[in-house]
């Protein structure tokens, strides 16, 4: 069984540049990628695989050290696979009848790169502290908050951006832990008037969600707006030297 574990990250200065080219770089590649599909299927009607274009990655690394070259090729490879199970879900479209042939990207809409633990990317839990470590080559060793512990053993590392914020996503796998057996059954009935009955005969009453949150709605104050806006009224009337229910003169 796998579990993922969301933690929010905390980059340097220049650790976020380095992951911003990061972001960008694999982008290019997935662009390149999906644009060699398209041509080789519109030139002479060849499909491009996943281990066609995987092969290449080791000449165009050679051939652009300081950019593709610069990064995990394990990376790389994942960043290929998106794309393959992006065509996969194409073609499955395309059966069904439904269009939605894959897109390019900008670089402002690739938001995340996926890193094999131990190989282009290492996790380092926090030791007893609330500071975790997620290294990324090409990046560096990036600050993370861990808030609960990781079971079980870290598989991949994504590096993740929400607008301005920076998340680490861990995927770890562990063996799944059996619940404990009670010897006891009971049927459960969810209602309107009652929450739940069971079938022992036990009710659980209605919470009142919506009545708690209404009652706490005019506590606050929404009305103060509509109350501003009837004294408001009222101070029109009194510089115009009339009451409310008075009628303005003619003109």
């Amino acid at each position: 069984m796998k579990r993922a574990y969301k933690f929010r990250a905390y980059p340097t200065r220049p650790q976020e540049v380095r992951a911003g080219r990061l972001l960008a770089d694999h982008c290019d590649l997935y662009n390149a990628a999906l644009e060699e599909r398209r041509e080789a299927w519109r030139m002479r009607q060849a499909s491009i695989t996943y281990g066609t274009q995987s092969a290449q990655l080791k000449e165009i690394r050679a051939g652009d050290r300081d950019g593709q070259g610069r990064h995990s090729c394990t990376a790389q490879q994942q960043t290929l696979r998106r794309l393959n199970v992006v065509f996969a879900a194409c073609y499955q479209r395309a059966r069904a009848g439904r269009a939605g042939y894959p897109r390019f990207k900008p670089h402002s809409r690739f938001d995340q790169v996926m890193f094999v633990d131990g190989d282009g990317a290492k996790w380092s839990p926090a030791g007893g502290g609330p500071w975790a470590r997620a290294s990324f080559q090409a990046v560096g060793a990036v600050k993370v908050r861990q808030h609960r512990p990781i079971r079980g053993a870290v598989k991949t590392l994504q590096l993740q951006r929400e607008h301005r914020r920076w998340y680490v996503i861990v995927v770890a796998e562990c063996d799944p832990a059996p619940r404990p057996t009670t010897g006891r059954e009971v049927g459960i009935d969810v209602g309107v008037a009652r929450f739940l009955t069971t079938s022992d005969g036990e009710f659980i009453p209605n919470p009142g969600f919506l009545a708690a949150s209404r009652q706490d709605t005019v506590i606050c104050g929404v009305h103060g707006p509509m109350d501003a806006d009837v004294n408001g009224a009222r101070n029109v009337y009194a510089r115009a030297g009339l009451g409310s229910g008075q009628a303005a003169p003619a003109a």
